[in-house]
């Protein structure tokens, strides 16, 4: 697909990474909408876009909210004149230790329920509704192509700390490789990216020798930029015999 023929929906566009590719894709020509549940954050990515070559619009969706994810992908479609490629974005952290004992009191504490169901339904349960939507849009309006790009992580490999996050990203990947086959027939491609510690104001709000410790084992040596990231988002799109498949974009970081 030519990029510049794109017309992309990107959850979670308001900030970090989403805003980078919303803007990157309407720089390269791809008119964008995009979701965000931060009023402002869309306000400030519009405005940011207003220059560009591509046209830029923004709503405000929950994308784990399975009637908000219907309507969001009726009024990209409409506010852009179709739709062919859908980022799956949007993504959240409620980290913590499965269970974890105070070593001085002896006082156990578990990971919530609450924190787990919040984020496998952002995470995983989000980029599940939006593609199911996205497929049905592009085989009912008969879109040449389709192109479904879902954001993984390098915890799908297993973080500590992170066992909601972790498995939904995981999920996300298999799920990836599963929609590669299920949508082919309708000429619609899947692919997954997995970033590993990239500049985004998360990584920004670290306190410095925290962020030392963290990229000590990368073997790049370095945060990744939100710039690479969107070099694979754009390869994913562009290269018609690639789905299926995820690209690990971590400087060569382990878990």
């Amino acid at each position: 697909m030519n990029i510049e023929t794109a017309k992309a929906l990107v959850t979670g566009g308001g900030s970090g990474m989403g805003r980078n590719f919303v803007l990157n894709l309407a720089k390269a020509g791809a008119d964008v909408a995009f979701c965000d549940l931060n009023p402002q954050a869309i306000e400030e990515t519009v405005a940011l876009a207003t220059d560009l070559p591509g046209k830029v619009v923004g709503f405000t969706a929950n994308v784990a909210d399975e009637d908000a994810v219907v309507q969001l992908i009726q009024d990209a479609a409409t506010a852009l004149g179709g739709l062919n490629v859908l980022v799956n974005n949007a993504g959240i952290f409620r980290d913590g230790m499965l269970v974890k004992q105070d070593r001085e009191t002896g006082e156990i504490k578990k990971m919530s329920l609450k924190n787990w169901n919040t984020v496998i339904a952002v995470d995983l349960t989000g980029p599940f509704l939006c593609t199911r939507e996205f497929a049905v849009h592009c085989i009912e309006n008969k879109e040449e192509a389709g192109v479904v790009v879902n954001i993984s992580s390098v915890s799908r490999h297993g973080n500590v700390g992170q066992s909601n996050y972790s498995a939904a990203k995981a999920g996300l990947v298999a799920d990836t490789k599963l929609w590669g086959v299920e949508l082919a027939r309708h000429n619609i491609r899947t692919g997954a990216i997995a970033p590993g510690f990239i500049d985004t104001p998360i990584l920004q709000g670290m306190r410095p020798e925290v962020l030392a410790k963290v990229l000590k084992g990368v073997p790049l040596k370095r945060a990744g930029s939100p710039d690479e990231i969107f070099s694979a988002v754009r390869f994913i799109i562009e290269c018609d015999y690639f789905t299926g498949r995820c690209i690990d974009v971590d400087g060569g970081l382990t878990l």
